[in-house]
C-alpha cells in the first residue's frame, strides 16, 4: 500500500509551546486519525528546528550551549504533544547526525547540479563585538517598506524576506553598537532559475486557498536568489566552507531526513517516497506529502522548499495546508504584549482537558481562517456543545442501559426475537460518515467535526421523541429498541469523534468493549450488538466560571507587566536633545486632500497632503485602523523634511506624526482649525 506522508511545520526549540502552536499540530493529528480510519496508510512526523541565530542569542544569554538548549525545548515539545494527543510516528531533530549526513547530501547536489554560486556580498559587520552579524544579531531599517526589521525579514512592516546586506542603518543587537557594511564570501541558490517551474507547480499543487493565492502572487512578482549561508558556529556546515548552511535551508530537509528515520522503524522505502515519488506530470515528479503549516511560513514551503526540491532532483509535495492565524481574546498574538496562552502553564497545569482544547481549535472556525482564543468562549463550547449535546446523548444512553437493562439490552430483545435498527438511524449516521470523509479530503475540520455533533443532536431528539423512560414502565421490549438504536448512535460517535476527542472517546469506547484505536470509519455503520460493560461516567466535566475568571485574571495581569516593561524601556530611550535638534524639524500642519490603500498592503496608505505651499505625497501605515473616505479634508501634522523613501513601490515626501496606542495609531491633529502649511514650534 502507498504510504501516505503528513508533515508538520517543525517547531523552534527555542521557546515554550503556546496556543498558536497547536493551530497547526492539533488539525493535522485530526487529518491523520481519520485518514488511518478511512484505512489510509500514513506516516506522519515532526521534530526540532535546532539552527539559527536565535538559539545561539538565547543560549549566549543563558549562559549555557545552543545544544543545551535545544535538549530543554526539545523534551518540552515532546512532553506537549504527548499531553494533547498529537501523536507523530517520528520525532527528530535537526543537530542529529544523521540530519546533518542528509542535509550535506542535499546541498551538495545543488551544487552539483548548478543551482549554488559564490559572491562576495556586503554583510553587517559590528567593530565593537569583532564579528559579522547574521539574522538577527542585525537589526535596522527595512529598504522596501521603512519599517523596524530584524536581519533577515522585516517582521514588522511588510513582512519581505530580507537577504543579507539588504537591511539599512544596521545595528548590533548585542551591544548596540551602529554596525558597518564589510564584504565576505556567501554561497547563493539560484531561485531565479525556478519562476516558470514554480508558476506550472503552483498551478497543480494542492491545499488551501490562503496558501496556495499568497504564494503564486509572491511567484509572479520579481524572484531573487537566496542566499543559503550564513556566519555561524552552531548549524549544519557548508561543504568546505567556514559557515554553516542557512536554518530556512536545512529545517525542511528535516522532512526528508525523518522520513529516512521513521522508515528505518516502520520498515517502509524513504526513496519510493522523496525520490521515485508516486507519479509523474509534464517534467513534475509528484510524492504523496502533504505539509501542514503556519501562514507566516508559506513563502518557504511555496516557493524556496519546492525550488530546491526540483534543484536537487526530489519528488514534489502534492499539497500544503496553511492555518489561519490566531488571536487571543480579539486582540493579535503577541508573546511581548502578553496575548498568549500557553500550553503547559496556562492550560494543561491548570487542569483543562486536553480534549476540550482540541475541540476548540478544531471546531471554533474554518481551518484557513483566523483563529481567537477567548476563555468565555471556550467556557461557552464546552459546556453548551460538548456537553449540553455530546455528553449529554452518551452519557444519558449509557446511563438508562446500565440502571435498567443492567448494560446489556440483547437479553430482551433477544428473547423478543424482533429488532433491527431504525432506517432513520441508519440514514443520520451514514450521512454523518459521508460528510466527515468530504470533509476531511478538503482539510475542512469544523465541517467534519459539525457532522458528528449533528448526529449527537439527532441522538438527543430521537431518545427524547422515544420517552423510554416511560417505555420502560409499560413496554421493556420497546425501550430495549429505543436504547439499542441509541447504543448504535453512540458507538457510531465513539468511531467518528474519535480523531478530535481521543481521549474522551476511547474512555467511553472501553465502557461499551469498542477497541477505538483499531476502528475503520466504515465500523460506524455496522449496527452490531454493543453493551454498556461497566458503570458509565460523564465523559466531559463541566468547566467552571470561576475557573474562567482566574484566567481572565492571570492574562489580564501578564498584559499590564508587559506594557509596564514596554512602557519603562520606552521611557529609558529618548536621547536629550539640544533646542537647535528640534529647530532642525519642519514640523508641519497638513490637510489630506485624497486618500487610498495600497494595493497588496494591509498596513499602508497613499496620501495626497496640503501642506502649505505644494501638494504632497505620503504614504502612511494607517490603513489597519482608518478608512480613506473618513481622511478627506482632515488636519494632520507631517514631518515635512523626512527624506523621501520609498514604500512598497510608491515615494513618500514626509510623515505624519501620531501616537501609538495598543499598536494603532492615532493621528495627531490641531485642537482647531488652522491653515495648512502652519509650523508646529
Amino acid at each position: 500500500m502507498e504510504v501516505k506522508l503528513i508533515t508538520c511545520g517543525l517547531p523552534y526549540a527555542n521557546g515554550k509551546a503556546h496556543i498558536g502552536h497547536l493551530r497547526t499540530y492539533i488539525p493535522a493529528d485530526v487529518y491523520v486519525r481519520y485518514l488511518r480510519l478511512m484505512g489510509k496508510n500514513v506516516l506522519f512526523i515532526c521534530g526540532s528546528d535546532c539552527h539559527g541565530t536565535p538559539i545561539v542569542i538565547n543560549a549566549e544569554k543563558e549562559g549555557i550551549s545552543p545544544r543545551d538548549l535545544v535538549n530543554r525545548y526539545h523534551e518540552h515539545f515532546k512532553k506537549i504533544f504527548s499531553a494533547v494527543g498529537v501523536e507523530f510516528d517520528f520525532f527528530g531533530r535537526t543537530d542529529s547526525d544523521y540530519h546533518h549526513e542528509m542535509t550535506v547530501e542535499f546541498v551538495k547536489r545543488l551544487i552539483e547540479n548548478g543551482y549554488v554560486y559564490s559572491k562576495e556580498v556586503e554583510l553587517a559587520y559590528c567593530p565593537k563585538c569583532r564579528r559579522f552579524l547574521p539574522d538577527r544579531y542585525v537589526e535596522g531599517i527595512c529598504p522596501y517598506c521603512g519599517a523596524v526589521a530584524r536581519g533577515d525579514e522585516c517582521d514588522q512592516g511588510c513582512g519581505r524576506y530580507l537577504e543579507p546586506g539588504e537591511i539599512k542603518e544596521p545595528r548590533c543587537k548585542i551591544c548596540g553598537s551602529k554596525a558597518e557594511f564589510r564584504k565576505q564570501k556567501h554561497f547563493f541558490f539560484r531561485l531565479t532559475a525556478f519562476k516558470e517551474f514554480l508558476l506550472e507547480y503552483l498551478e497543480k499543487l494542492r491545499g488551501t486557498e490562503n496558501a496556495l493565492n499568497y504564494a503564486r502572487e509572491w511567484v509572479k512578482k520579481e524572484l531573487k536568489d537566496w542566499c543559503i549561508t550564513r556566519n555561524l558556529e552552531w548549524g549544519v556546515k557548508f561543504p568546505g566552507e567556514d559557515l554553516v548552511v542557512y536554518v530556512w535551508v536545512d529545517a525542511p530537509i528535516g522532512y526528508i531526513s525523518y522520513t529516512r528515520e521513521a522508515c528505518r522503524v516502520k520498515g517502509c522505502d524513504w526513496e519510493k517516497i522523496w525520490i521515485e515519488g508516486t507519479n509523474a506530470d509534464n517534467g513534475i515528479r509528484w510524492t504523496d506529502v502533504t505539509h501542514f503549516i503556519g501562514l507566516d511560513i508559506v513563502y518557504h514551503h511555496c516557493i524556496f522548499w519546492p525550488s530546491m526540491l526540483k534543484g536537487a532532483e526530489f519528488a514534489l509535495p502534492s499539497a500544503v495546508v496553511a492555518s489561519g492565524m490566531v488571536k487571543v481574546e480579539g486582540k493579535t498574538f503577541s508573546k511581548s504584549r502578553g496575548y498568549v496562552v500557553w500550553v503547559e502553564d496556562d492550560y494543561l497545569k491548570e487542569g483543562f482537558h486536553p480534549d476540550y482544547l482540541r475541540y476548540y481549535i478544531v471546531n471554533y472556525t474554518s481551518h484557513q481562517k483566523d483563529l481567537n482564543f477567548s476563555w468565555k468562549i471556550f467556557m461557552e463550547k464546552v459546556n453548551n456543545e460538548l456537553i449540553a449535546n455530546l455528553g449529554n446523548f452518551i452519557y444519558r444512553v449509557l446511563h438508562f442501559a446500565w440502571k435498567n437493562f443492567g448494560g446489556n439490552v440483547w437479553d430482551v430483545l433477544d428473547a423478543s426475537g424482533d429488532f433491527s435498527v431504525d432506517e432513520e438511524v441508519k440514514k443520520a449516521v451514514e450521512k454523518a460518515k459521508n460528510e466527515i470523509v468530504k470533509a476531511v479530503s478538503s482539510w475542512e475540520f469544523k465541517v467534519a467535526s459539525d457532522a458528528f455533533m449533528e448526529l449527537s443532536g439527532f441522538g438527543n431528539n430521537y431518545f427524547q421523541s422515544k420517552k423510554p423512560w416511560e417505555r420502560v414502565k409499560t413496554d421493556k421490549v420497546e425501550c430495549a429498541k429505543t436504547i439499542a438504536n441509541c447504543l448504535q448512535i453512540v458507538r457510531a460517535l465513539v468511531i467518528l469523534a474519535y480523531p478530535v476527542l481521543p481521549f474522551s472517546m476511547e474512555a467511553v469506547g472501553k465502557t461499551m468493549g469498542i477497541d477505538v484505536k483499531n476502528s475503520k470509519m466504515d465500523d460506524a455503520l455496522k449496527f452490531e450488538k454493543v453493551n454498556v460493560l461497566e458503570k458509565p461516567k460523564p465523559p466531559f466535566k463541566k468547566v467552571e466560571e470561576e475557573k474562567v475568571e482566574k484566567m481572565e485574571k492571570i492574562m489580564l495581569e501578564r498584559i499590564r507587566k508587559a506594557e509596564e516593561a514596554e512602557k519603562a524601556g520606552a521611557e529609558k530611550k529618548p536621547e536629550i536633545v539640544a533646542i537647535d535638534d528640534f529647530l532642525r524639524l519642519d514640523i508641519r500642519v497638513g490637510k489630506i486632500l485624497k486618500a487610498e490603500r495600497i494595493k497588496k498592503s494591509k498596513k499602508l496608505m497613499r496620501l495626497e497632503v496640503d501642506v502649505g505651499n505644494e501638494v504632497r505625497q505620503i504614504v502612511a501605515g494607517i490603513a489597519e485602523n482608518h478608512k480613506p473616505e473618513d481622511l478627506a479634508g482632515k488636519l494632520v501634522v507631517v514631518l515635512a523634511n523626512l527624506k523621501p523613501a520609498r514604500l512598497m513601490g510608491v515615494e513618500s515626501q514626509g510623515m505624519l506624526l501620531a501616537a501609538d496606542v495598543d499598536g494603532k495609531a492615532v493621528l495627531l491633529t490641531p485642537e482647531r482649525e488652522v491653515p495648512p502649511g502652519s509650523r508646529v514650534r
